[in-house]
């Protein structure tokens, strides 16, 4: 085995099914030799049943509870046989991490295989993504700090969203079509050499949801690799389908796990004033929530109780 693919799910059985029909077309037109794993985070839509019928050669870890993204990847990472002494095993050369909400489009799998091995130092390579409609989405960014927390809570001029400031890269290196060095892609499609993850080790699971990526981004860089985008590979991402099921959680979720990145790999000061801004912002959002007459009173309580929530973490 070349490659094994990995995609976690959680109530999306239509969109995963598009995913592996996409993935199973390229796969099978370019390889590499690859297996295919997907671990579902106990799914009530019967996402189980449908990729059993539908795809039999996909291996299918059904998960009682739901596991998040970090638990679940690493779920189907020791069952490859990561973290199992080597002479036991027979690794992939290379995993990639896919989202269920995403279409795979020709030659993707197999550009993104020979860029992660076209030099010695790569360790992780993503796609250049796009929405469903088409349009361009922000496949990589760097590092997040306090000015890009500034930019996600208070209106800003909008050409100022996609600068550097916010931790984008500029569109034209995605239109060069040559891979280019990244702090870290987003965590829809993520391919990785076998030996970063021996190296740096799997996920961290105090990541429920959100940041794992970006955790993981900052390990394997410390440890001397590189990260490419890699714009000939094109995938369309869907973006969101699980998580927006949940709003109030995920918003939870996401400002949890924002802070728990800042905690490990940011100074005590830094942190410190980004929680300042955090909680500045949490006030506004809850006074614009109030105004939402969009909204029906229950909405509304449940938004208002999950920005309370983040503000008092």
């Amino acid at each position: 085995m070349e490659l094994a693919v990995i995609l976690v799910t959680w109530n999306v059985r239509d969109l995963v099914l598009d995913a592996l029909r996409t993935l199973q077309t390229d796969i099978a037109a370019h390889g590499p030799q690859t297996a295919v794993w997907v671990v579902d985070n106990a799914s009530s839509d019967g996402t189980v049943t449908a990729i059993r019928e539908q795809y039999p050669q996909v291996n299918v870890l059904a998960s009682e509870q739901n596991l998040g993204f970090a638990a679940g990847n690493n779920l189907a990472l020791r069952t490859i046989g990561f973290g199992k002494a080597a002479e036991t095993v027979s690794l992939p050369r290379a995993v990639f991490l896919l989202n269920p909400d995403t279409l795979v489009h020709d030659r993707a799998v197999r550009t993104l295989y020979d860029a992660l091995f076209a030099a010695p130092d790569v360790g992780l390579v993503g796609a250049r993504l796009t929405y469903g409609d088409g349009s361009f989405q922000h496949s990589a960014f760097r590092f997040p700090g306090f000015w890009q927390t500034v930019f996600d809570l208070f209106p800003m001029p909008g050409r100022l969203y996609d600068s550097a400031l916010n931790g984008r890269y500029d569109r034209r290196l995605y239109e060069r079509e040559q891979p280019f060095p990244v702090d870290h892609m987003l965590g829809a499609t993520m391919m990785l050499r076998r030996e970063v993850i021996e190296q740096v080790g799997m996920f961290d699971e105090q990541f429920f949801m959100y940041c794992e990526e970006i955790d993981w981004s900052m390990r394997i860089r410390r440890a001397g690799w590189q990260i490419l985008c890699v714009p000939t590979a094109h995938i369309t991402h869907l973006e969101g389908k699980s998580t927006s099921q949940i709003r109030p959680e995920s918003i939870v979720n996401l400002w949890r796990s924002r802070f728990r990145l800042y905690e490990k790999h940011y100074s005590p000061l830094r942190v410190a004033a980004i929680r300042r801004v955090v909680r500045l912002g949490m006030r506004r959002k809850i006074r614009q929530i109030r105004q939402d007459r969009a909204l029906s009173p229950t909405q509304r309580e449940a938004l208002i109780a999950a920005y309370r929530t983040v503000a008092a973490l």
